[in-house]
């Protein structure tokens, strides 16, 4: 089958869709990625087809933060919508037998389908069917609210994630000649894989059928990386460092965090490996080494601990490595991720960013270190993920291509 994955938003959102496809190609079926013109270098890396998505998510993280109003910060989301509906148009007009979507773009997704005749599979990275047994990521509380408070929360999330793509649904069915009074939803989509672990959030018995957890897709190491000379020397060069990296948040505070990190490093007693991420992150001296985009699966396991801001991605690199964790959730799921790691026993309780010093986290990665449970736990986990084949599911469900 020719197999397109439509995908939207940060590096966290398409790496995991990089191994996927790799599956898939070995699989004998042929595989395009659409997403945002920044990820051409990692698809293209991994072997992957690139349709591009129009949008800069890093731009319209930093656009937010600099918004004087709230609908401003709406204006920038509904422009940003508006361009994903017209790329979507355009990458399945350029073919397929089968879309695969995260829960992100999966309205637009389903449009498409709809348009041209083409089934859709939902591949979702975080929960996104309300239940009784836990409030969803991006719930305006984390807490557990009793079964039928986490099914409200759940249902208001689904409802807000459906409003903020209202628009562009509109505008891709006006693009695709559907009538404008039915639209697509994504609680239709069917079936579902969840691409996460059940041992870190086991699948809800009050989910619908056809709706699956199947493990983690891991992101696809690109071809010919190797590890640049002064990471490896680093890492020779003493005991295994701490890594502290935020991904994707933060954008343009990076000599603010930079400091703030350098600080909370002296205060622990240990060495670091930042990386720069979209804050822009830096550092320097004997005991701090910063670095660019390294792959999770190669830098890890060779770290004493990770800390991280809870994003799907770098809480399963980290899980997968069996690493203890210090979490600085800052929005959407992160809050979700931090408290599971904290539950499963892999992390102190978390730092949420607004509240973030060099004190705290310096006293939280010195407690992360300090509690061998948190490592025996974190080893647990890796054993038990590392025995999940996570794709298996959706590829007996597609059977073989013909490649």
């Amino acid at each position: 089958m020719r197999i397109l994955i439509i995908t939207a938003g940060s590096r966290g959102d398409v790496a995991p869709f990089t191994g996927l496809g790799r599956r898939l190609l070995g699989a004998g079926h042929q595989v395009a990625v659409a997403a945002h013109p920044s990820f051409a270098a990692l698809l293209g890396g991994c072997g992957l087809e690139h349709r591009i998505v129009p949008g800069d998510p890093q731009a319209l993280i930093r656009d937010w933060a600099r918004a004087a109003t709230r609908e401003e910060a709406r204006a920038l989301t509904r422009a940003y919508a508006d361009g994903l509906a017209d790329g979507v148009a355009e990458a399945v007009e350029g073919g397929a037998d089968l879309l695969l979507t995260p829960h992100g773009p999966a309205s637009l997704a389903r449009t498409a389908g709809e348009a041209f005749g083409i089934p859709v599979v939902g591949t979702y990275l975080v929960p996104a069917f309300a239940t009784r047994e836990f409030p969803l990521p991006h719930a305006r509380s984390t807490d557990d609210l009793g079964p039928e408070g986490n099914l409200a929360a759940g249902r208001e999330v689904l409802k807000r994630a459906d409003g903020a793509f209202a628009g562009a649904v509109t505008r891709l069915r006006g693009l695709l000649g559907l009538p404008a009074d039915t639209p697509s939803a994504p609680g239709d989509i069917r079936p579902v894989f969840h691409g996460y672990s059940p041992l870190v959030v086991p699948r809800p018995g009050d989910w619908p059928s056809r709706v699956h957890v199947t493990g983690y897709w891991w992101s696809a190491r690109p071809d010919h990386w190797r590890p640049p000379a002064e990471l490896t020397d680093f890492l020779q060069a003493g005991p295994p460092p701490v890594f502290i990296g935020f991904g994707s948040m933060a954008a343009g505070q990076g000599e603010r965090l930079g400091e703030l990190v350098a600080a909370a490093v002296r205060r622990a007693g240990v060495r670091a490996v930042v990386q720069a991420g979209w804050a822009g992150l830096s550092g320097g001296g004997d005991d701090v080494l910063t670095v660019g985009e390294v792959p999770h699966d190669w830098l890890f396991p060779r770290t004493a601990a990770v800390v991280h801001h809870a994003g799907a991605g770098t809480t399963a690199a980290g899980l997968r490595a069996g690493m203890p964790a210090v979490t600085v959730p800052v929005m959407y799921d992160q809050p979700f991720w931090s408290a599971r790691l904290y539950a499963l026993g892999v992390a102190p309780p978390p730092v949420p960013f607004d509240t973030l010093t060099a004190e705290a986290l310096g006293d939280a990665i010195t407690a992360c270190l300090s509690e061998p449970s948190h490592r025996r736990r974190a080893a647990e986990l890796a054993r038990g993920i590392a025995a999940e084949d996570g794709a298996a599911a959706l590829l007996a469900h597609l059977g073989p291509g013909r490649g």
